[in-house]
Parts: C-alpha cells; sequence; structure tokens
C-alpha cells in the first residue's frame, strides 16, 4: 500500500483520485455510490457541451469519467448488489465507494452472535476507524483502490493499492464482463 503523494499520471488513478474527493465533499455517513468509467472524448463526442468543464487531467490521452448511478436498491451486501449489475459496451470501468469500520483482528474476537449486537460492539471499539474505500476496475484488468481514513479526511493522506480489497475488486470486475 502506498500514499498517494506523487504525481498520478495514469488515468484509472485520476478518476478514482477525482471520485474520491467527489463523494469526500459530501462528507461522511453515506450510503454506497456506484460510478460508471467511460471515455473522456467518447463522452465528449455524444455531449459536446461538456467540453466547456474540462479540467487539464480530464485532457490526458485515455481520460476516464466516472458518471454516478443514482437510486442504487439498499442492501446488505455490496457484492449481491453488483451482481445484479451489467454495464453496456460504452462503459469501460466502474468504480463503487463504500464506508466501513476497521477495528484491530482481536477486536473480532468473542463477538455477540447477534449481528446488531455485534455491530454496536465494533462501532463502540476504542480502535476503531471509520474509513472510506473506494474500489475500481476497468475491463481490461486494471484496478486501483484507494482507503482514506475519517481522521484524515482534510487532508490529502490516501492510502492506494491494487490489494486492500480485492473481492470488491472482483466483484466489479465481474460487472464488466460479457
Amino acid at each position: 500500500m502506498t500514499r498517494a503523494s506523487q504525481p498520478v499520471t495514469d488515468p484509472l488513478s485520476i478518476a478514482a483520485l477525482d471520485t474520491e474527493r467527489h463523494v469526500g465533499s459530501a462528507g461522511w455517513d453515506q450510503p454506497p455510490r456506484l460510478f460508471a468509467l467511460v471515455p473522456t472524448a467518447e463522452l465528449l463526442t455524444r455531449e459536446p457541451q461538456l467540453a466547456a468543464g474540462l479540467t487539464v487531467s480530464d485532457q490526458i490521452e485515455g481520460a476516464l469519467t466516472a458518471i454516478e448511478q443514482e437510486d442504487l436498491p439498499e442492501t446488505d451486501s455490496i457484492e449481491s448488489l453488483l451482481a445484479q449489475i451489467a454495464w453496456p459496451d460504452t462503459v469501460v470501468g466502474c468504480a463503487i465507494v463504500v464506508e466501513r469500520l476497521v477495528v484491530p483482528p482481536d477486536a473480532e474476537r468473542d463477538l455477540p452472535s447477534d449481528r446488531d449486537a455485534a455491530v454496536a460492539e465494533l462501532a463502540g471499539h476504542p480502535d476503531r476507524r471509520d474509513v472510506r474505500l473506494l474500489a475500481a476496475a476497468t475491463r481490461d484488468g486494471a484496478s486501483i483502490c484507494l482507503l482514506r481514513q475519517r481522521e484524515h479526511d482534510s487532508d490529502d493522506r490516501v492510502a492506494t493499492g491494487s490489494d486492500i480489497a480485492p473481492g470488491l475488486v472482483a466483484a466489479l470486475r465481474a460487472t464488466l464482463t460479457d
């Protein structure tokens, strides 16, 4: 896992960072948010009026634009939600943003068997950390995950890596197969 402190130049990483910042601008305690990733050049061909809002990173070769998919059904399982999704060919990738509680491994020992009681116990753990996780994948097999801790919300300290959430990346990739 690395920190996103050096310049980022690949289109997927740029789209992921921009998407995480966009979601972060709405604060914490949000439901999952899903995004289609489309080639910016193709989007501009269909919607030329969007060119006025381009940034420098939108103009790099292979740039991707994230388009939020609104009105997601509520579910207890992100994986079951993703299993219901298939993207059209115009979508070259997708990203999902979820918030999670992270606790030390020993905090999960001796939890109550009742799910709600276990969640309440973990939420009250003194070493718990709230995190925002973005996972993104493309049809060509590229992926990236970003992890931001709530306590670092006001700075650019975002951990990046391809192996932070392998199950979530696999579920995203499955939405992109024919």
